[in-house]
């Protein structure tokens, strides 16, 4: 263990770790997260890869990369610059190098800066020798020879023993945070329980990175970051994705209903299907259809057979369910549908985060159409939306589509364990009376959610489908006036919703110059932006993040009134602050947008909060 008098205390750091997509930097990332978690620290993760299965090896499109950032006080975000970067090769180090502070730590394996890999990163002469990095804290281990050195006597090949190296870096990194090895060996030996010499390897280098630096002046580098104080119970680091399909287990349990899944894998949302089709033991059903359309629709008749039924995907995928979310909403049936949303048109960025299908989820199908839309803001808080969702479709009758990203699927953040003792209940609304005075269309009174029957229940058989119904009956009319009353009932119950969610909170001034909006996954950049300007004395700003999309909470007009201003950051061109002004057209309301794949940085949103208060009002 490093010496604990030469340890800096820090309140939250940033780290980075770098190479090509082959080089293990998600699982080294992952595990140091893990490491962090143990330590009691908060934290919040973003993965960043190349879309391609195998990207060319060596060149800055192939970085990989993995930050996280962690500290003693509540983190929102994976970070702005970074404190510590680890860069594998020449490419990880030309793509991540603007980020990293000056003074900040730069490790390298500098065995794999040849003239061959400089080339390839497009550097003339060697980084580590012409002095364009004096701003930075140079480690130059060799990691290639130092683990070939620690692995010589298993008789491995080349290929497995460079595969090692990240583990090298990650001891070193465990060093300067004095972190123990034990739980990360323990994984490497469940990891590799069938092949019980890479365990071995892998555990040899990391061992070996953290000895390369305790015994270098990497010594007195170490740093030691406090606990964080977050509230008592069991926590474990979750992803967005995980957490997404746990909460859809926790309802199907709370309800008393089977969950079905009918899902076509998609980036970047196939993981959810990966983990419900694990958990067949606790009753899931899990169906991977050919195609979108054709898991949407199977969607649509797990929900007519009285379970409790989702279909997940991204925008592409969106885009072909549309008409058969349609379906759903003019049979008044139950259905979850995850958007994982991801950049676009088309094919887009497919590996990067956007909030582009908002528009899409609103308005993305023909006809009068309404459906109720959440967005989930935190990896970990995935699961309570998950959760909500299903309530809400359940109590309600109704398609929900819930919205995630890119970035809150792959990353984590610390969540405490939920028992389903501290789940709110799932009401199911009942029908009271007697078969013979039940009609398919009846509605409970308070909601107007549509009375759920399905098949196996005696004596109320009926049928549903896509054609309009007749009110009550549900049989199939043309009747013009039962066409509007139809029309205006499905709007009305979506409306009502309202009536079931919480008011709006804002934090900060209640009223004042300025109320800064953020929605889904910009909640933590825009958060810790507020909080930082707050700290510095600013104190007429409020700050509110909307995570109930359509129908909005019942306050959301009062709340945007009380402001002369307000600031909606959004990661596309402007979809959610078009819809508050379309609701609401006295508030004046502005625009700030970022379109390039990555989250927001903090620095970004607190820059345009002072520019905003400093210039003259003007409707956005």
């Amino acid at each position: 263990m490093a010496n604990q008098n030469n340890t800096k205390p820090l309140n939250k750091v940033v780290v980075r770790f770098s190479g090509d997509s082959g080089d293990g930097m998600q699982l080294t990332g992952n595990l140091f997260s893990q490491s962090s978690g143990i330590a009691g620290n908060d934290l919040t993760t973003i993965p960043d890869f190349p879309a391609e299965i195998r990207a060319p090896q060596g060149t800055i499109g192939g970085v990989s990369s993995y930050q996280v950032q962690f500290g003693g006080t509540e983190i929102y975000t994976p970070g702005d610059k970074i404190d510590i970067l680890i860069a594998m090769n020449p490419a990880a180090l030309a793509a991540n190098i603007r980020s990293l502070k000056p003074g900040g730590i730069l490790l390298t394996d500098s065995d794999e800066f040849s003239k061959k890999n400089l080339k390839k990163a497009n550097y003339e002469e060697n980084p580590l020798e012409d002095n364009s990095l004096d701003d930075f804290r140079v480690i130059k281990a060799p990691a290639t020879f130092l683990t070939k050195e620690a692995l010589k006597e298993l008789g491995l090949d080349n290929n497995a023993v460079i595969r090692c190296r990240n583990m090298f870096a990650l001891g070193v990194v465990y060093h300067l945070f004095s972190r123990p090895l034990d739980a990360t060996v323990l994984f490497l030996e469940m990891k590799f329980a069938k092949k019980p010499l890479l365990a071995e390897a892998n555990t040899k280098a990391l061992q070996a990175g953290y000895s390369f630096a305790e015994s270098t002046e990497i010594n007195s580098l170490s740093m030691h970051i406090p606990p964080a104080r977050l509230k008592r119970g069991t926590y474990r680091n979750i992803d967005g994705n995980t957490a997404v399909a746990w909460g859809f287990l926790a309802a199907a349990e709370k309800s008393g209903k089977k969950l079905s899944l009918c899902s076509y894998p998609i980036t970047p949302a196939s993981e959810i299907l990966h983990e419900l089709s694990a958990r067949k033991d606790l009753g899931t059903i899990v169906f991977q259809a050919e195609d979108e359309i054709a898991a949407v629709c199977a969607s649509i008749g797990a929900a007519f057979a009285g379970n409790l039924s989702v279909t997940t995907t991204s925008g592409p995928g969106a885009s072909l369910k549309s008409e058969a979310m349609g379906l759903a909403v003019i049979a008044e049936l139950p259905l979850v549908m995850v958007n994982v949303m991801r950049a676009g048109p088309s094919t887009g960025l497919p590996t990067k985060t956007e909030q582009s299908d908002l528009n899409q989820a609103l308005y993305g199908r023909h006809g009068e159409a309404p459906l109720v839309v959440l967005a989930a803001s935190t990896p970990d808080d995935c699961f309570q939306f998950a959760f909500e969702a299903c309530k809400i479709a359940l109590e309600h009758t109704t398609p929900v589509i819930l919205l995630s990203d890119s970035y809150l699927s792959s990353g984590t953040s610390p969540w405490r364990i939920t028992t389903v003792d501290e789940l709110p209940e799932i009401n199911i609304p009942e029908y009271k009376g007697t078969a013979e005075d039940w009609l398919p269309y009846q509605r409970e009174p308070e909601t107007l959610a549509r009375y759920w029957k399905y098949p196996g229940q005696a004596g109320f058989e009926h049928r549903i489908g896509g054609l309009e119904k007749q009110i009550n009956t549900g049989n199939l009319t043309y009747e013009p006036v039962n066409h509007e009353v139809m029309v205006k009932l499905r709007e009305e119950k979506i409306a009502k919703v309202a009536d079931k969610i919480p008011a709006q909170e804002v934090i900060g001034a209640q009223s004042g110059k300025l109320l800064v909006v953020s929605w889904g996954s910009t909640y933590g950049a825009a958060k810790t932006a507020f909080e930082e300007l707050s700290e510095d004395g600013s104190k007429d700003i409020g700050f509110t993040n909307f995570n109930y999309i359509n129908p909005l909470p019942s306050n959301t007009e009062h709340m945007l009134g009380q402001y002369d201003e307000v600031l909606v950051c959004e990661q596309n061109n402007g979809q959610f602050a078009s819809f508050l002004q379309s609701k609401f057209p006295s508030v004046k309301i502005r625009k700030y947008n970022k379109i390039q794949g990555q989250p927001f940085f903090v620095e970004e949103i607190k820059e345009m909060i002072k520019h905003n208060l400093e210039e003259p009002s003007h409707v956005g």
